[in-house]
C-alpha cells in the first residue's frame, strides 16, 4: 500500500515523457499540472518544460516583480521545487523561497502575492504552487498563480501549456538552466519568512479575540500536510488553546487512514481519512484538519463529528453576512454544483447570488474587487473577504474557514453543526450525493456540444423543470455539462477528464428516495441529449 519513496524519486529523474503519447503531455486541468512520475505524467522534463514556459509568460506581460514559489509535502513536490529553482535562477527571476526550505500553503502565497502587490503598478509579483492537493503520495502538481493571486485562467493555462509541450516535443532544447547549488548562490533566489506576514495578518479576516477570549479547546490535524509549521505560531500569536494532534510529516503519509477505496489520500471532507480526528472530537470544542496544501478544510464538531463540506459552506454565508460589515451589494459565490441550500440562505438573507462553473478561478476578479463577499466549492474550497471588504486571498484558505468555525463557536455559542441543525428547520433538509456513470469515449467527449435543447424532458423526478443549463447563470461561461433544475431538486453531469465515466451531482429537499429517482433519470436524461 506505502508508496515506494526512493523508487518515485528515481523515477522523476530517470524517465523520459514521450510527447507523442497524450497522457505524457503537460495538461492543466482546473488546478495545474497533475501527475505521477510512475506513469510519465510528473517527471523531470516536465517541470523544466512548464517553468520554463512561465518564465517566458512572465517576461511576455512584463510581469519583473519576485515569483513566490511554494510546495507542499508530497514527495515530487520537493524535486520539482528543486528544478524550478534551476529554472527561474538561469531566467534571472527573483524567486522568493521559504526559510529552511520548508512547506509553504497555497493560500499563504496567494496572500504574499496580493500583498506585495497591494497599491503597485510595476514590479508586480506572481507565484507557482507546487502541490497535487490531497491527491495519493505518489503524485505531483504544479500550479501557476499570476499577479491576481489565484488560479491562472484559462487563456494563461492554455498558453503556458501550449509552450511548454512545445519545448517536450524539442526535448526541451529550449530551457535555460544551471545547476542547483550555483542557482541557490545566484543572487536570484532568496529565502522569506512566509509565516510572520500570514499569521500576523489573520486577526483582518478572522476574530481572533473572540477565539481567544472564549477559551475553547481546539484541535488541528495538519494530516502531514504544508500548514503543518503554521499552527504553533497562530497559537502563540493568539495565545489559543490549540493542540497539534499530529506534528508528523512523511511523504508516504503512512500515519494516514485509508480513504473508502483503500487508498491513501489526504482528503480532509472524506470520513474515512479524517477517521483518526473524528475519534478525538470529544476531545475539543472544534476541530479541524486540511489537505497537502491546505486550501481545503474540514470542519469536526461535537454535535455531528465531520460536516458535510456543503452543510458548512452554508453555515459560513449563513454567519458571516450577519456579522461582517460589507456593502449591501457583496454577493454570494458557489460552484453549480454546490448545495442549493446556499441559494435558499443566500435569498433569505437578500443577497445576490453568483453561479459558476467548477474551479475556483471563477472567484478571482470577484474577490478581488470586493464584489463577492465568499466564495465556495463544494469540495471543501472556500475563500472570504477581510473585515473591512478587501481581499484576503484569491486562493481557497483552509486556514481561515478552520477559524472561522472557532469564531462561530466562540461568538455563537453553538458549533457549526448545530447551526446548520437550524438552518434546516428554517430551509429544509437536503440529501446531496456525487455518483459516477460509465460511458464511452466518444460518447464523454459529445459533452461539450451540449446545448439545452437537447435536453428534451419536461419533469424531474415528477417536478417541472425550471431551469436547463450549460452554461453557468453568474457570469456565462461553459460548464462543460450540463444542469437541470426543479424546485425541490436538481442535478449536475460533467464528464471525468481522466476516466470514461461522467459525475452526477444531485440533491434532494425531499429525501434519499426522491434523490435516487433524480439519479436515475439524470443518467436517462442524459443518454439521450447525447444521441
Amino acid at each position: 500500500m506505502l508508496v515506494n519513496i526512493p523508487r518515485l524519486i528515481a523515477a522523476y529523474y530517470t524517465l523520459r515523457p514521450d510527447p507523442g503519447v497524450p497522457t505524457h503531455r503537460v495538461s492543466f486541468g482546473t488546478s495545474g499540472h497533475r501527475g505521477s512520475s510512475f506513469r510519465n505524467s510528473f517527471n523531470e522534463n516536465h517541470i523544466l518544460a512548464i517553468t520554463q514556459a512561465i518564465c517566458d509568460y512572465r517576461k511576455a506581460q512584463g510581469i519583473s516583480g519576485p515569483l513566490f514559489l511554494g510546495m507542499d509535502t508530497h514527495a515530487l513536490s520537493e524535486a520539482a521545487h528543486c528544478t524550478a529553482i534551476e529554472v527561474l535562477a538561469a531566467n534571472e527571476v527573483q524567486t522568493m523561497i521559504a526559510r529552511d526550505f520548508s512547506y509553504t500553503p497555497t493560500p499563504v502565497i496567494s496572500h504574499a502575492i496580493l500583498t506585495h502587490n497591494r497599491d503597485r503598478d510595476s514590479g508586480q509579483a506572481d507565484g507557482i504552487v507546487i502541490t497535487p492537493s490531497h491527491n495519493p503520495p505518489e503524485d505531483g502538481g504544479f500550479k501557476y498563480n499570476p499577479p491576481t493571486g489565484g488560479p491562472a485562467d484559462t487563456e494563461i493555462t492554455a498558453a503556458i501549456e501550449r509552450e511548454a509541450n512545445g519545448l517536450l516535443a524539442q526535448e526541451n532544447r529550449g530551457v535555460r538552466r544551471i545547476p542547483y547549488e550555483r542557482a541557490l548562490k545566484s543572487g536570484s533566489v532568496h529565502q522569506y519568512d512566509f509565516v510572520t506576514p500570514y499569521v500576523s495578518d489573520l486577526a483582518s479576516v478572522v476574530d481572533m479575540q473572540s477565539i481567544t477570549s472564549s477559551g475553547l479547546r481546539i484541535g488541528a490535524d495538519p494530516m502531514g500536510g504544508a500548514g503543518v509549521g503554521f499552527w504553533e505560531p497562530i497559537r502563540e500569536k493568539y495565545a489559543l488553546d490549540l493542540t497539534v494532534v499530529n506534528p508528523r510529516v512523511d511523504p508516504s503519509f503512512s500515519f494516514m487512514r485509508v480513504d473508502r477505496d483503500g487508498r491513501i489520500r489526504m482528503d480532509c471532507s472524506s470520513p474515512y481519512a479524517m477517521a483518526g480526528l473524528i475519534d478525538l472530537k470529544d476531545r475539543f470544542d472544534i476541530s479541524f484538519g486540511n489537505d497537502s496544501d491546505f486550501d481545503r478544510h474540514g470542519i469536526v464538531t461535537r454535535s455531528v463529528g465531520l460536516m458535510n463540506p456543503n452543510h458548512y459552506l452554508a453555515v459560513a454565508i449563513w454567519y458571516l453576512f450577519q456579522h461582517r460589515s460589507w456593502r449591501d451589494e457583496t454577493a454570494v459565490g458557489k460552484t453549480l454544483v454546490s448545495s442549493s441550500m446556499i441559494d435558499r440562505v443566500t435569498r433569505h438573507m437578500d443577497r445576490k447570488l453568483v453561479e459558476v462553473p467548477v474551479g475556483f478561478k471563477w472567484f478571482v476578479e470577484g474577490l478581488i474587487k470586493g464584489r463577492l463577499g465568499f466564495g465556495g466549492e463544494e469540495s471543501a474550497g472556500a475563500a472570504f473577504l477581510r473585515k473591512d471588504g478587501t481581499v484576503w486571498t484569491t486562493d481557497k484558505d483552509g486556514f481561515i474557514l478552520d477559524l472561522l468555525a472557532a469564531e462561530i463557536t466562540a461568538r455563537t455559542g453553538e458549533d457549526p453543526g448545530e447551526q446548520y441543525r437550524e438552518l434546516t428547520r428554517s430551509f429544509g433538509e437536503p440529501v446531496y450525493e456525487r455518483i459516477d456513470a460509465p460511458i464511452s469515449p466518444e460518447r464523454k467527449s459529445a459533452f461539450k456540444n451540449l446545448t439545452p435543447e437537447k435536453i428534451g424532458a419536461s419533469e424531474l423526478a415528477g417536478e417541472p423543470i425550471a431551469a436547463k443549463l450549460t452554461t453557468a447563470p453568474g457570469n456565462g461561461a461553459p460548464i462543460g455539462g450540463i444542469k437541470v433544475v426543479a424546485q425541490e431538486g436538481w442535478f449536475a453531469a460533467r464528464p471525468s477528464g481522466t476516466e470514461d465515466v461522467y459525475k452526477v451531482y444531485a440533491e434532494s429537499f425531499k429525501g434519499i428516495d426522491h434523490l435516487r429517482q433524480i439519479q436515475q433519470e439524470a443518467q436517462a436524461i442524459v443518454s439521450q441529449a447525447l444521441s
